[in-house]
C-alpha cells in the first residue's frame, strides 16, 4: 500500500461498512451500500483503474458505466479501459493503467489465465487487485462475483417445479456458452445437478454459441428439428435463450419452458408476458458497486475475503413485478 495514501485510507477507513453479502450464497441479498455508507471526505481519495474485458454484451458494456459513476459518488478517481476480448491488449491496458498512478485495479478479466502478466506488474508495484464478475488463477486480493453453479441450480430446480416435479419426463435443450469457459462450466453443473432429481428429463446440448444470440438461434432451430418431445430449454445466458424463445414462438411452441441466466431486462418483461419462464439475477449494478466497496475497504485497512458472493435470486412469474423496470437493462437488486 503507497505511503502517500495513508490520510486517505485512514480518512476512507472511518467511513466504511462491511459488505454485506461476503459469504451469502445463492439468495436474495443487497452487499452494496448506499453512498451515505461509504462516502469518501472531499480531497481524501484514491484512483482506481478498471480493465474491462469487452463491451460486447449488454452485462460487460452496462459494467464499465456502473463501476465509473459509484466511484466517483464517493469522490474516486476512475480510469477504465476495454481489452476487446484480447488478453493481449488487457495486459498492455493493465500496464497503461500503473503508468497513469491508478492506486488499485479492478478487472474483469477476459479469461482466468489471460492477464497473468499485467497483474504480476500490479503486484510488483503493491497495487491490489480485485477480480469482478470473473476470477483469475492467481495474483489477485479479492474476487467479487456470483456462484455461478448455484445459480444454474437454481434455475434448474425451478424448471422442475414447472414441469410438473420429479416425474417430469420429456427432451430439454441446452444451449451453451463458450467453449471452457468458468462460467459456462459452472452453469451447465449447477442445472445438470439439478435435473438429477429428475431422471426423466433428458438434457440435449447445442454446439458453443458464445453467449450470441444470433448463434442461439440457428443452433435452437437444428436441435428443435433433430429432437421430438421437447419441453424446456435452457441458455447459459438470456441473450441465447431469448433467441431460442423466438424461435419457438416462430414454430409456434409456445409451450415450451424456457430460461436462463442474468436477469436480462429483455428476459424479466417476457416473463411478464409469459413468453419466457425463469432467470436467475446476476445484476451487474450489485456486482459492480460490491467491487468498488471492497476497493473503499482494502484500502481502509480492512481484510477482505477471497470471494465476496454479491448474491442471487430466481426471478419468474412469482416475483417478477418486484424486478420488472423497462428503464433498465438488466434486473437489479440494489433497493
Amino acid at each position: 500500500m503507497k505511503l502517500r495514501k495513508l490520510t486517505a485510507i485512514f480518512a476512507v477507513a472511518a467511513l466504511t461498512l462491511s459488505l454485506a453479502a461476503c459469504g451469502n450464497k445463492g439468495g436474495d441479498t443487497s452487499s452494496s451500500s448506499s453512498s451515505e455508507d461509504t462516502d469518501t471526505k472531499s480531497g481524501d481519495s484514491f484512483k482506481i483503474g478498471f480493465s474491462n474485458c469487452s463491451q460486447d454484451t449488454p452485462f460487460f458494456a452496462n459494467m464499465t458505466p456502473i463501476i465509473e459513476d459509484y466511484a466517483k459518488s464517493k469522490g474516486l478517481e476512475v480510469v477504465s479501459l476495454n481489452a476487446d476480448n484480447d488478453t493481449t491488449k488487457q495486459n498492455k491496458d493493465i500496464q497503461d493503467l500503473i503508468s497513469q498512478g491508478i492506486d488499485v485495479l479492478i478487472i474483469n478479466p477476459v479469461n482466468e489465465d489471460g492477464p497473468t502478466a499485467g497483474i504480476e506488474a500490479c503486484n510488483k508495484n503493491d497495487i491490489p487487485v480485485i477480480t469482478v464478475d470473473k476470477n483469475v488463477t492467481k495474483g489477485n486480493t479479492a474476487w467479487v462475483g456470483r456462484d455461478n453453479e448455484v445459480m444454474g441450480k437454481l434455475v434448474g430446480e425451478r424448471l422442475i417445479e414447472l414441469l410438473g416435479g420429479e416425474d417430469a419426463t420429456g427432451t430439454v435443450l441446452e444451449i451453451q456458452g463458450t467453449a471452457g469457459s468458468t462460467t459456462m462450466m459452472n452453469r451447465r453443473d449447477g442445472f445438470h445437478a439439478a435435473l438429477e432429481n429428475a431422471p426423466g428429463l433428458k438434457i440435449v446440448q447445442s454446439s458453443y454459441c458464445d453467449y450470441d444470440r444470433s448463434k442461439a438461434i440457428p443452433a435452437t432451430q437444428d436441435l428443435l428439428q433433430a429432437n421430438k418431445d421437447v419441453v424446456a430449454i435452457f441458455g447459459h445466458n438470456d441473450d441465447m435463450a431469448i433467441g431460442a424463445a423466438q424461435v419457438c414462438k416462430e414454430q409456434k411452441m409456445e409451450d415450451v419452458l424456457v430460461c436462463g441466466v442474468d436477469g436480462l431486462m429483455e428476459a424479466v418483461l417476457k416473463i411478464e408476458t409469459g413468453e419466457y419462464h425463469i432467470t436467475s439475477s446476476n445484476d451487474p449494478v450489485l456486482l459492480g458497486q460490491t467491487a468498488v466497496d471492497a476497493a473503499i475497504q482494502y484500502m481502509a485497512g480492512e481484510t477482505l475475503d477471497e470471494f465476496i458472493d454479491a448474491g442471487t435470486v430466481v426471478i419468474d412469474t412469482e416475483n417478477v413485478a418486484e424486478y420488472a423496470d423497462k428503464d433498465l437493462d438488466f434486473a437489479t437488486m440494489v433497493k
